[in-house]
This record gives C-alpha cells, structure tokens and sequence, in this order.
C-alpha cells in the first residue's frame, strides 16, 4: 500500500518521475514526463538506480566499481537533466539510488508523497518493450500509483500534442 498522495494539497505539486537508464527509449518517457510537468504546473523527479554488483569479497574491487558506477548515473542524470532545460524550461530533481530498481522505485515513491505518477516507455525493439515495462506487465510488480506508458517511436511533435 503507497501512502496518500500529497500533490493536490497546498503547498505540493505532482510530480512526474522518469527513470533514466541505459534503454535508448528512456528519453522519451523523460521527453513526456517533463511536457507534462510543465503544462501542469508540475516537477519532474529523474531516477538513476545502479544495479549492485557482487564484489563483497574484493572490497578494493567494490569500491572502484560503485566510484565508477555513481560517476555513469550521475553523467546521465546531468545530461537528461541538461536536455530538459534546454527544450522544457524547467528545472528536474535528480535522485541516484542503488538496488534493485523495483524496489528503489517503491522507495522513492512512498518517500515522495508528491510523485504521483511514474512514466515509462515501451521500446520498439523486437526484444520487447524493454525491462521496466516488462516487469508491470505481468510478473505482479505493479507500481502503487498510475503509469504512463510512452511508445519509443513517438516523435517530439506527437509528445508535445499528447502532453
């Protein structure tokens, strides 16, 4: 169960939260999430999660990859980051977590109260709509508040019109 959401009351607005990963269609749900945010007066959160590695054993190893990893989520964060202001106008909150990324979404979702919608997008490619998309769709990882699922192939006049 997701803790009431806070966006309609004084004082809040909603937020449109977007994962930012390394799946070619994550910028349009970025593209869609930050149209949208703007046309209603609402914020964009982009979450970065770094998947842990398994190199408890190896602390020194650990250590420089996890260095590693946080410097790739934080270059992609600035860079999507960079691209919203320029093309929306609007300045997005940027959040890097490490876990699994279900779970670090739950997370910031339920610390959030003013996230009140998560916008993903579906790849076009024949693997599948790609790995976010895929776990909504069936294996009972369902997120507690709605989802916005973005086609991969909509081009930017088609987001503009649809935010």
């Amino acid at each position: 169960m997701v803790s009431k959401r806070l966006s309609r009351e004084a004082g809040h607005r909603r937020k449109f939260l977007a994962i930012i990963d390394d799946t070619p269609e994550c910028e349009r749900a970025v593209a869609y999430a930050s149209h949208r945010a703007k046309n209603t007066g609402g914020g964009v959160v982009l979450l970065y999660v770094i998947e842990p590695g398994d190199f408890q054993h190896w602390l020194g190893v650990e250590k420089i990859i996890r260095e590693e990893a946080t410097a790739t989520a934080n270059a992609a964060l600035d860079a999507s980051a960079q691209k919203v202001r320029e093309t929306i106008g609007i300045e997005p909150e940027l959040v890097v977590r490490e876990g699994k990324p279900s779970d670090q979404i739950h997370q910031l979702i339920e610390e959030d109260q003013d996230i009140a919608i998560l916008v993903l997008a579906a790849g076009a490619a024949k693997e599948g709509p790609g790995p976010l998309v895929a776990s909504i769709a069936g294996k009972g990882a369902a997120f507690p508040i709605p989802v916005t699922v973005v086609p991969q192939n909509l081009s930017d006049e088609d987001l503009e019109s649809l935010a």
